[in-house]
C-alpha cells in the first residue's frame, strides 16, 4: 500500500513539474512575442486545469496578442455561462474595447461594478483587473465605492498611486497623507513615494500643494505624524529652519531623544546652513542631559566658527573655547574627537604645527583605545606633512598600516603613504601603494586612489624629468598646507611653461577649486570653460560642466546657463558620476513638477 502511495506522489511531482515548466516556456514565448507558440502550450494547460482563471486569462491575451479577438470572446463567453465572475466580465468588456465596440464594453464595466454592492469582497480583484487594462477612472470608482461599502478598509494608498499615474498630484497626496492618518507607521514608505513629486524649489506647485494639506492637518489634528512629515518636506526644500520649528515642536510633545535634531543639525552644516546649524547645535547644548551629546554640539560649533575665521582675534577666542571645554569635560578617551579637532585647529588655522605636535602627544599617553592611537597618530602624521617632514610622516602611517590591518584607517594610511610619496616627487612608489587601494573596501578611498593613480601614470612618461608632474604634486602640496595663492601661481607656471603637455587640463581644473575656495568665481569660470572648449573630450570634460554650472547656478546666478550645462551632461554623458543630480537640477531650472 505504501509502495503505491508512493509511486503515485512521485508521478504527481513529475505532473506538476511539467506542468510548471510548461508554464514558464509560455511565459518566455510570450515575453519574446512568440505568441503562437505560447498559445499552443496555454490551451494544453487550460485543458488540464480548466477552472484556472491564471491560465484563462493568459490564453485570452494570447488571443488579444494575435488579434484574435473572437476565439478571446468564445472562451470568455463560455466561461461567464458556467459563472458569473466580475473579472471575466472585465475581460469580456476590454476585449469589446479591442474590437472598437466601446458602449458594449463600458455595459460590461457597468456590471463588473455592480457585483460590488452584493459582494464588496471583490472590490480589490475587479479594481486590479481594471488597473491591469489601464482602465483607471473605473478603478477609482471601485476604490470610492469601496470606502462606502467598507468604511473599516482602507483603499487610500491604491487611489494615490492610480492619481499619481494620472498625474493628478494633488489628489495623490491627499489620498497618501490619509493613508498616514490610517496607517502611521508606513511614514518612511510614503514619503519616499512622494519624494519623486517635490523639488527643492519650495514654490513647486506641488511642493504647495503638500505643504498646505500638511499644515490643515496639524490645524485639525497635531498629531506627531503631520509635524514629521512637514519636518521632512522644509528638509527637502533645503528650509532648514522652518524644519527645526517642527522638530522642536515634536520633542515637546516626546522629549525622549534628540537624535531627529541632531541629524537636522548635521544636515544643515553639511549643506553650508551654518547659521542654522549652529541654532540648532545650541538648543541642543540647552536642552540635553548627556555630556557626549553636548560635547559633540560644542564641537560642531567650534569646527563652523573656525571655517568661518577671518581673523587672528577670532581665532584666539575660538582657541579660549578650546580651553574652556576641556577645562569642563577633561582630557581623556572620551573626549579623544574634541582632542583630535583642537589639534587639526592648532596645526592648520592657527598655524602652530609645535604646539599641535605637542598636544597630540600628551593625547597618545592617554588609557585610550588601539584605535583612537591610530587616529591621533593619522593627523600626527598629516602634521608632518604639513611641515613636509615626509620620512617621520611615512613612519607614523606605517605604524598604523601594520597595527590595524586591513581595516578602513589603516587603507586610508596607505592611501596618505601614496600622496606623501607624490608630494615628494617619488611616482613609481606612489602608484605601486595605489594600485593595491583601487580594491578598497571604502569606496571613497578606492576612488581617491585610481584618481590619482591615473594623474601620475598619464603624465610620469611625457617629459623624462617629469617636471610639469612635479610641480603639480608641489601645487598639491601647497594648497593642502593652505597656502592657496602659492598654489594658484605654482599652477600658472604649469600652464604657461607646460602648456602643450597633458597635464594642463589637472592643472586648470585644480586651479578653478582654488579659486572657488578664494571665491574668485569668474575666474573659476574661465578655467572651467577652457576646460570644456580646448578638452571636451578628455576626462574631466563632465567635471568642468558640472562644477560650471553649479557656479552658475549657486554663485553666479546664471540659471540657464546652468541649465544648459546640466542638460550637456545628461544627453552627452550618460555615464558620469554627475549624471543623477545633473538630472534632478535640470528639471528643477525647467520648472518640472514631478522630479
Amino acid at each position: 500500500m505504501q509502495k503505491g502511495i508512493l509511486i503515485l506522489s512521485i508521478l504527481f511531482g513529475l505532473h506538476l513539474g511539467f506542468a510548471q515548466n510548461s508554464e514558464v516556456l509560455a511565459d518566455n514565448y510570450f515575453k519574446r512575442g512568440e505568441f503562437k507558440k505560447a498559445l499552443i502550450i496555454y490551451e494544453e494547460l487550460n485543458k488540464e486545469k480548466p477552472y484556472s482563471y491564471n491560465y484563462i486569462f493568459k490564453l485570452v491575451e494570447t488571443h488579444q496578442q494575435l488579434e484574435q479577438y473572437d476565439e478571446a470572446e468564445h472562451i470568455l463567453v463560455q466561461r461567464l455561462e458556467k459563472r458569473r465572475n466580475p473579472t471575466i466580465v472585465i475581460e469580456l468588456g476590454y476585449n469589446y474595447q479591442l474590437k472598437g465596440s466601446l458602449d458594449l464594453a463600458n455595459k460590461y464595466y457597468e456590471e463588473a461594478i455592480s457585483y460590488i454592492n452584493e459582494n464588496p469582497n471583490y472590490i480589490y480583484s475587479v479594481a486590479k483587473k481594471f488597473e491591469d487594462h489601464s482602465l483607471l477612472d473605473q478603478a477609482i470608482r471601485v476604490y470610492n465605492k469601496g470606502k462606502e461599502l467598507t468604511p473599516d478598509k482602507d483603499f487610500s494608498i491604491q487611489l494615490a498611486r492610480i492619481y499619481g499615474d494620472q498625474g493628478d498630484v494633488e489628489k495623490m497626496f491627499s489620498n497618501y497623507i490619509e493613508y498616514v492618518a490610517y496607517r502611521p507607521n508606513y511614514l518612511n514608505n510614503i514619503k519616499r513615494a512622494i519624494s519623486d513629486f517635490i523639488s527643492e524649489n519650495s514654490d513647486n506647485e506641488n511642493n504647495i500643494f503638500l505643504r498646505r494639506l500638511l499644515l490643515k492637518k496639524l490645524q485639525q489634528e497635531p498629531n506627531p505624524y503631520w509635524y514629521e512629515m512637514l519636518s521632512w518636506l522644509y528638509v527637502q526644500e533645503k528650509a532648514y529652519s522652518k524644519s527645526f520649528i517642527q522638530e522642536k515642536a515634536l520633542y515637546k510633545r516626546n522629549p525622549v531623544s534628540l537624535d531627529r535634531i541632531i541629524e537636522l543639525a548635521v544636515t544643515a552644516h553639511n549643506d553650508n546652513d551654518d547659521d542654522t546649524a549652529k541654532d540648532i547645535f545650541n538648543y541642543i547644548i540647552e536642552t540635553t542631559q548627556d555630556a557626549s551629546t553636548a560635547l559633540t554640539a560644542h564641537q560642531y560649533i567650534l569646527e563652523i566658527d573656525t571655517n568661518n575665521a577671518t581673523s587672528t582675534k577670532e581665532l584666539d577666542a575660538i582657541d579660549e573655547k578650546y580651553s574652556m571645554l576641556f577645562d569642563e569635560f577633561g582630557k581623556s578617551e572620551l573626549t579623544i574627537p574634541l582632542q583630535l579637532a583642537y589639534g587639526k585647529f592648532l596645526a592648520f588655522y592657527k598655524k602652530d604645527t609645535q604646539s599641535a605636535t605637542a598636544f597630540l602627544r600628551q593625547s597618545m599617553k592617554l588609557n585610550i583605545s588601539e584605535f583612537q592611537e591610530a587616529e591621533v597618530k593619522l593627523l600626527l602624521a598629516d602634521i608632518l606633512v604639513l611641515q613636509e617632514k615626509f620620512n617621520e610622516a611615512l613612519i607614523f602611517y606605517s605604524q598604523i598600516q601594520m597595527n590595524l590591518k586591513n581595516s578602513t584607517i589603516s587603507q586610508e594610511a596607505r592611501f596618505k603613504v601614496a600622496k606623501t610619496s607624490y608630494y615628494k616627487g617619488d611616482f613609481d612608489w606612489a602608484e605601486s601603494q595605489l594600485k593595491i587601494l583601487k580594491a578598497s573596501t571604502s569606496q571613497l578611498i578606492a576612488n581617491d586612489a585610481l584618481d590619482l593613480k591615473l594623474l601620475i601614470s598619464d603624465n610620469k612618461f611625457e617629459d623624462s624629468t617629469q617636471t610639469a608632474l612635479k610641480y603639480y604634486a608641489k601645487a598639491d602640496l601647497l594648497a593642502f598646507q593652505n597656502r592657496t595663492d602659492e598654489a594658484i601661481s605654482l599652477l600658472d607656471k604649469i600652464l604657461k611653461e607646460h602648456s602643450t603637455e597633458s597635464i594642463v587640463d589637472q592643472a586648470l581644473f585644480q586651479q578653478a577649486k582654488l579659486f572657488e575656495k578664494k571665491k574668485q568665481y569668474e575666474k573659476a569660470e574661465v578655467n572651467y570653460q577652457r576646460i570644456i572648449s580646448d578638452y571636451s573630450e578628455d576626462i574631466l570634460a563632465d567635471d568642468a560642466y558640472y562644477y560650471l554650472a553649479e557656479l552658475y547656478n549657486t554663485q553666479l546666478a546664471k540659471p540657464e546657463e546652468a541649465k544648459q550645462l546640466y542638460e550637456k551632461i545628461i544627453f552627452e554623458h550618460e555615464d558620469s558620476i554627475y549624471f543623477i543630480e545633473s538630472r534632478k537640477k535640470f528639471r528643477m531650472l525647467r520648472g518640472d513638477s514631478i522630479n
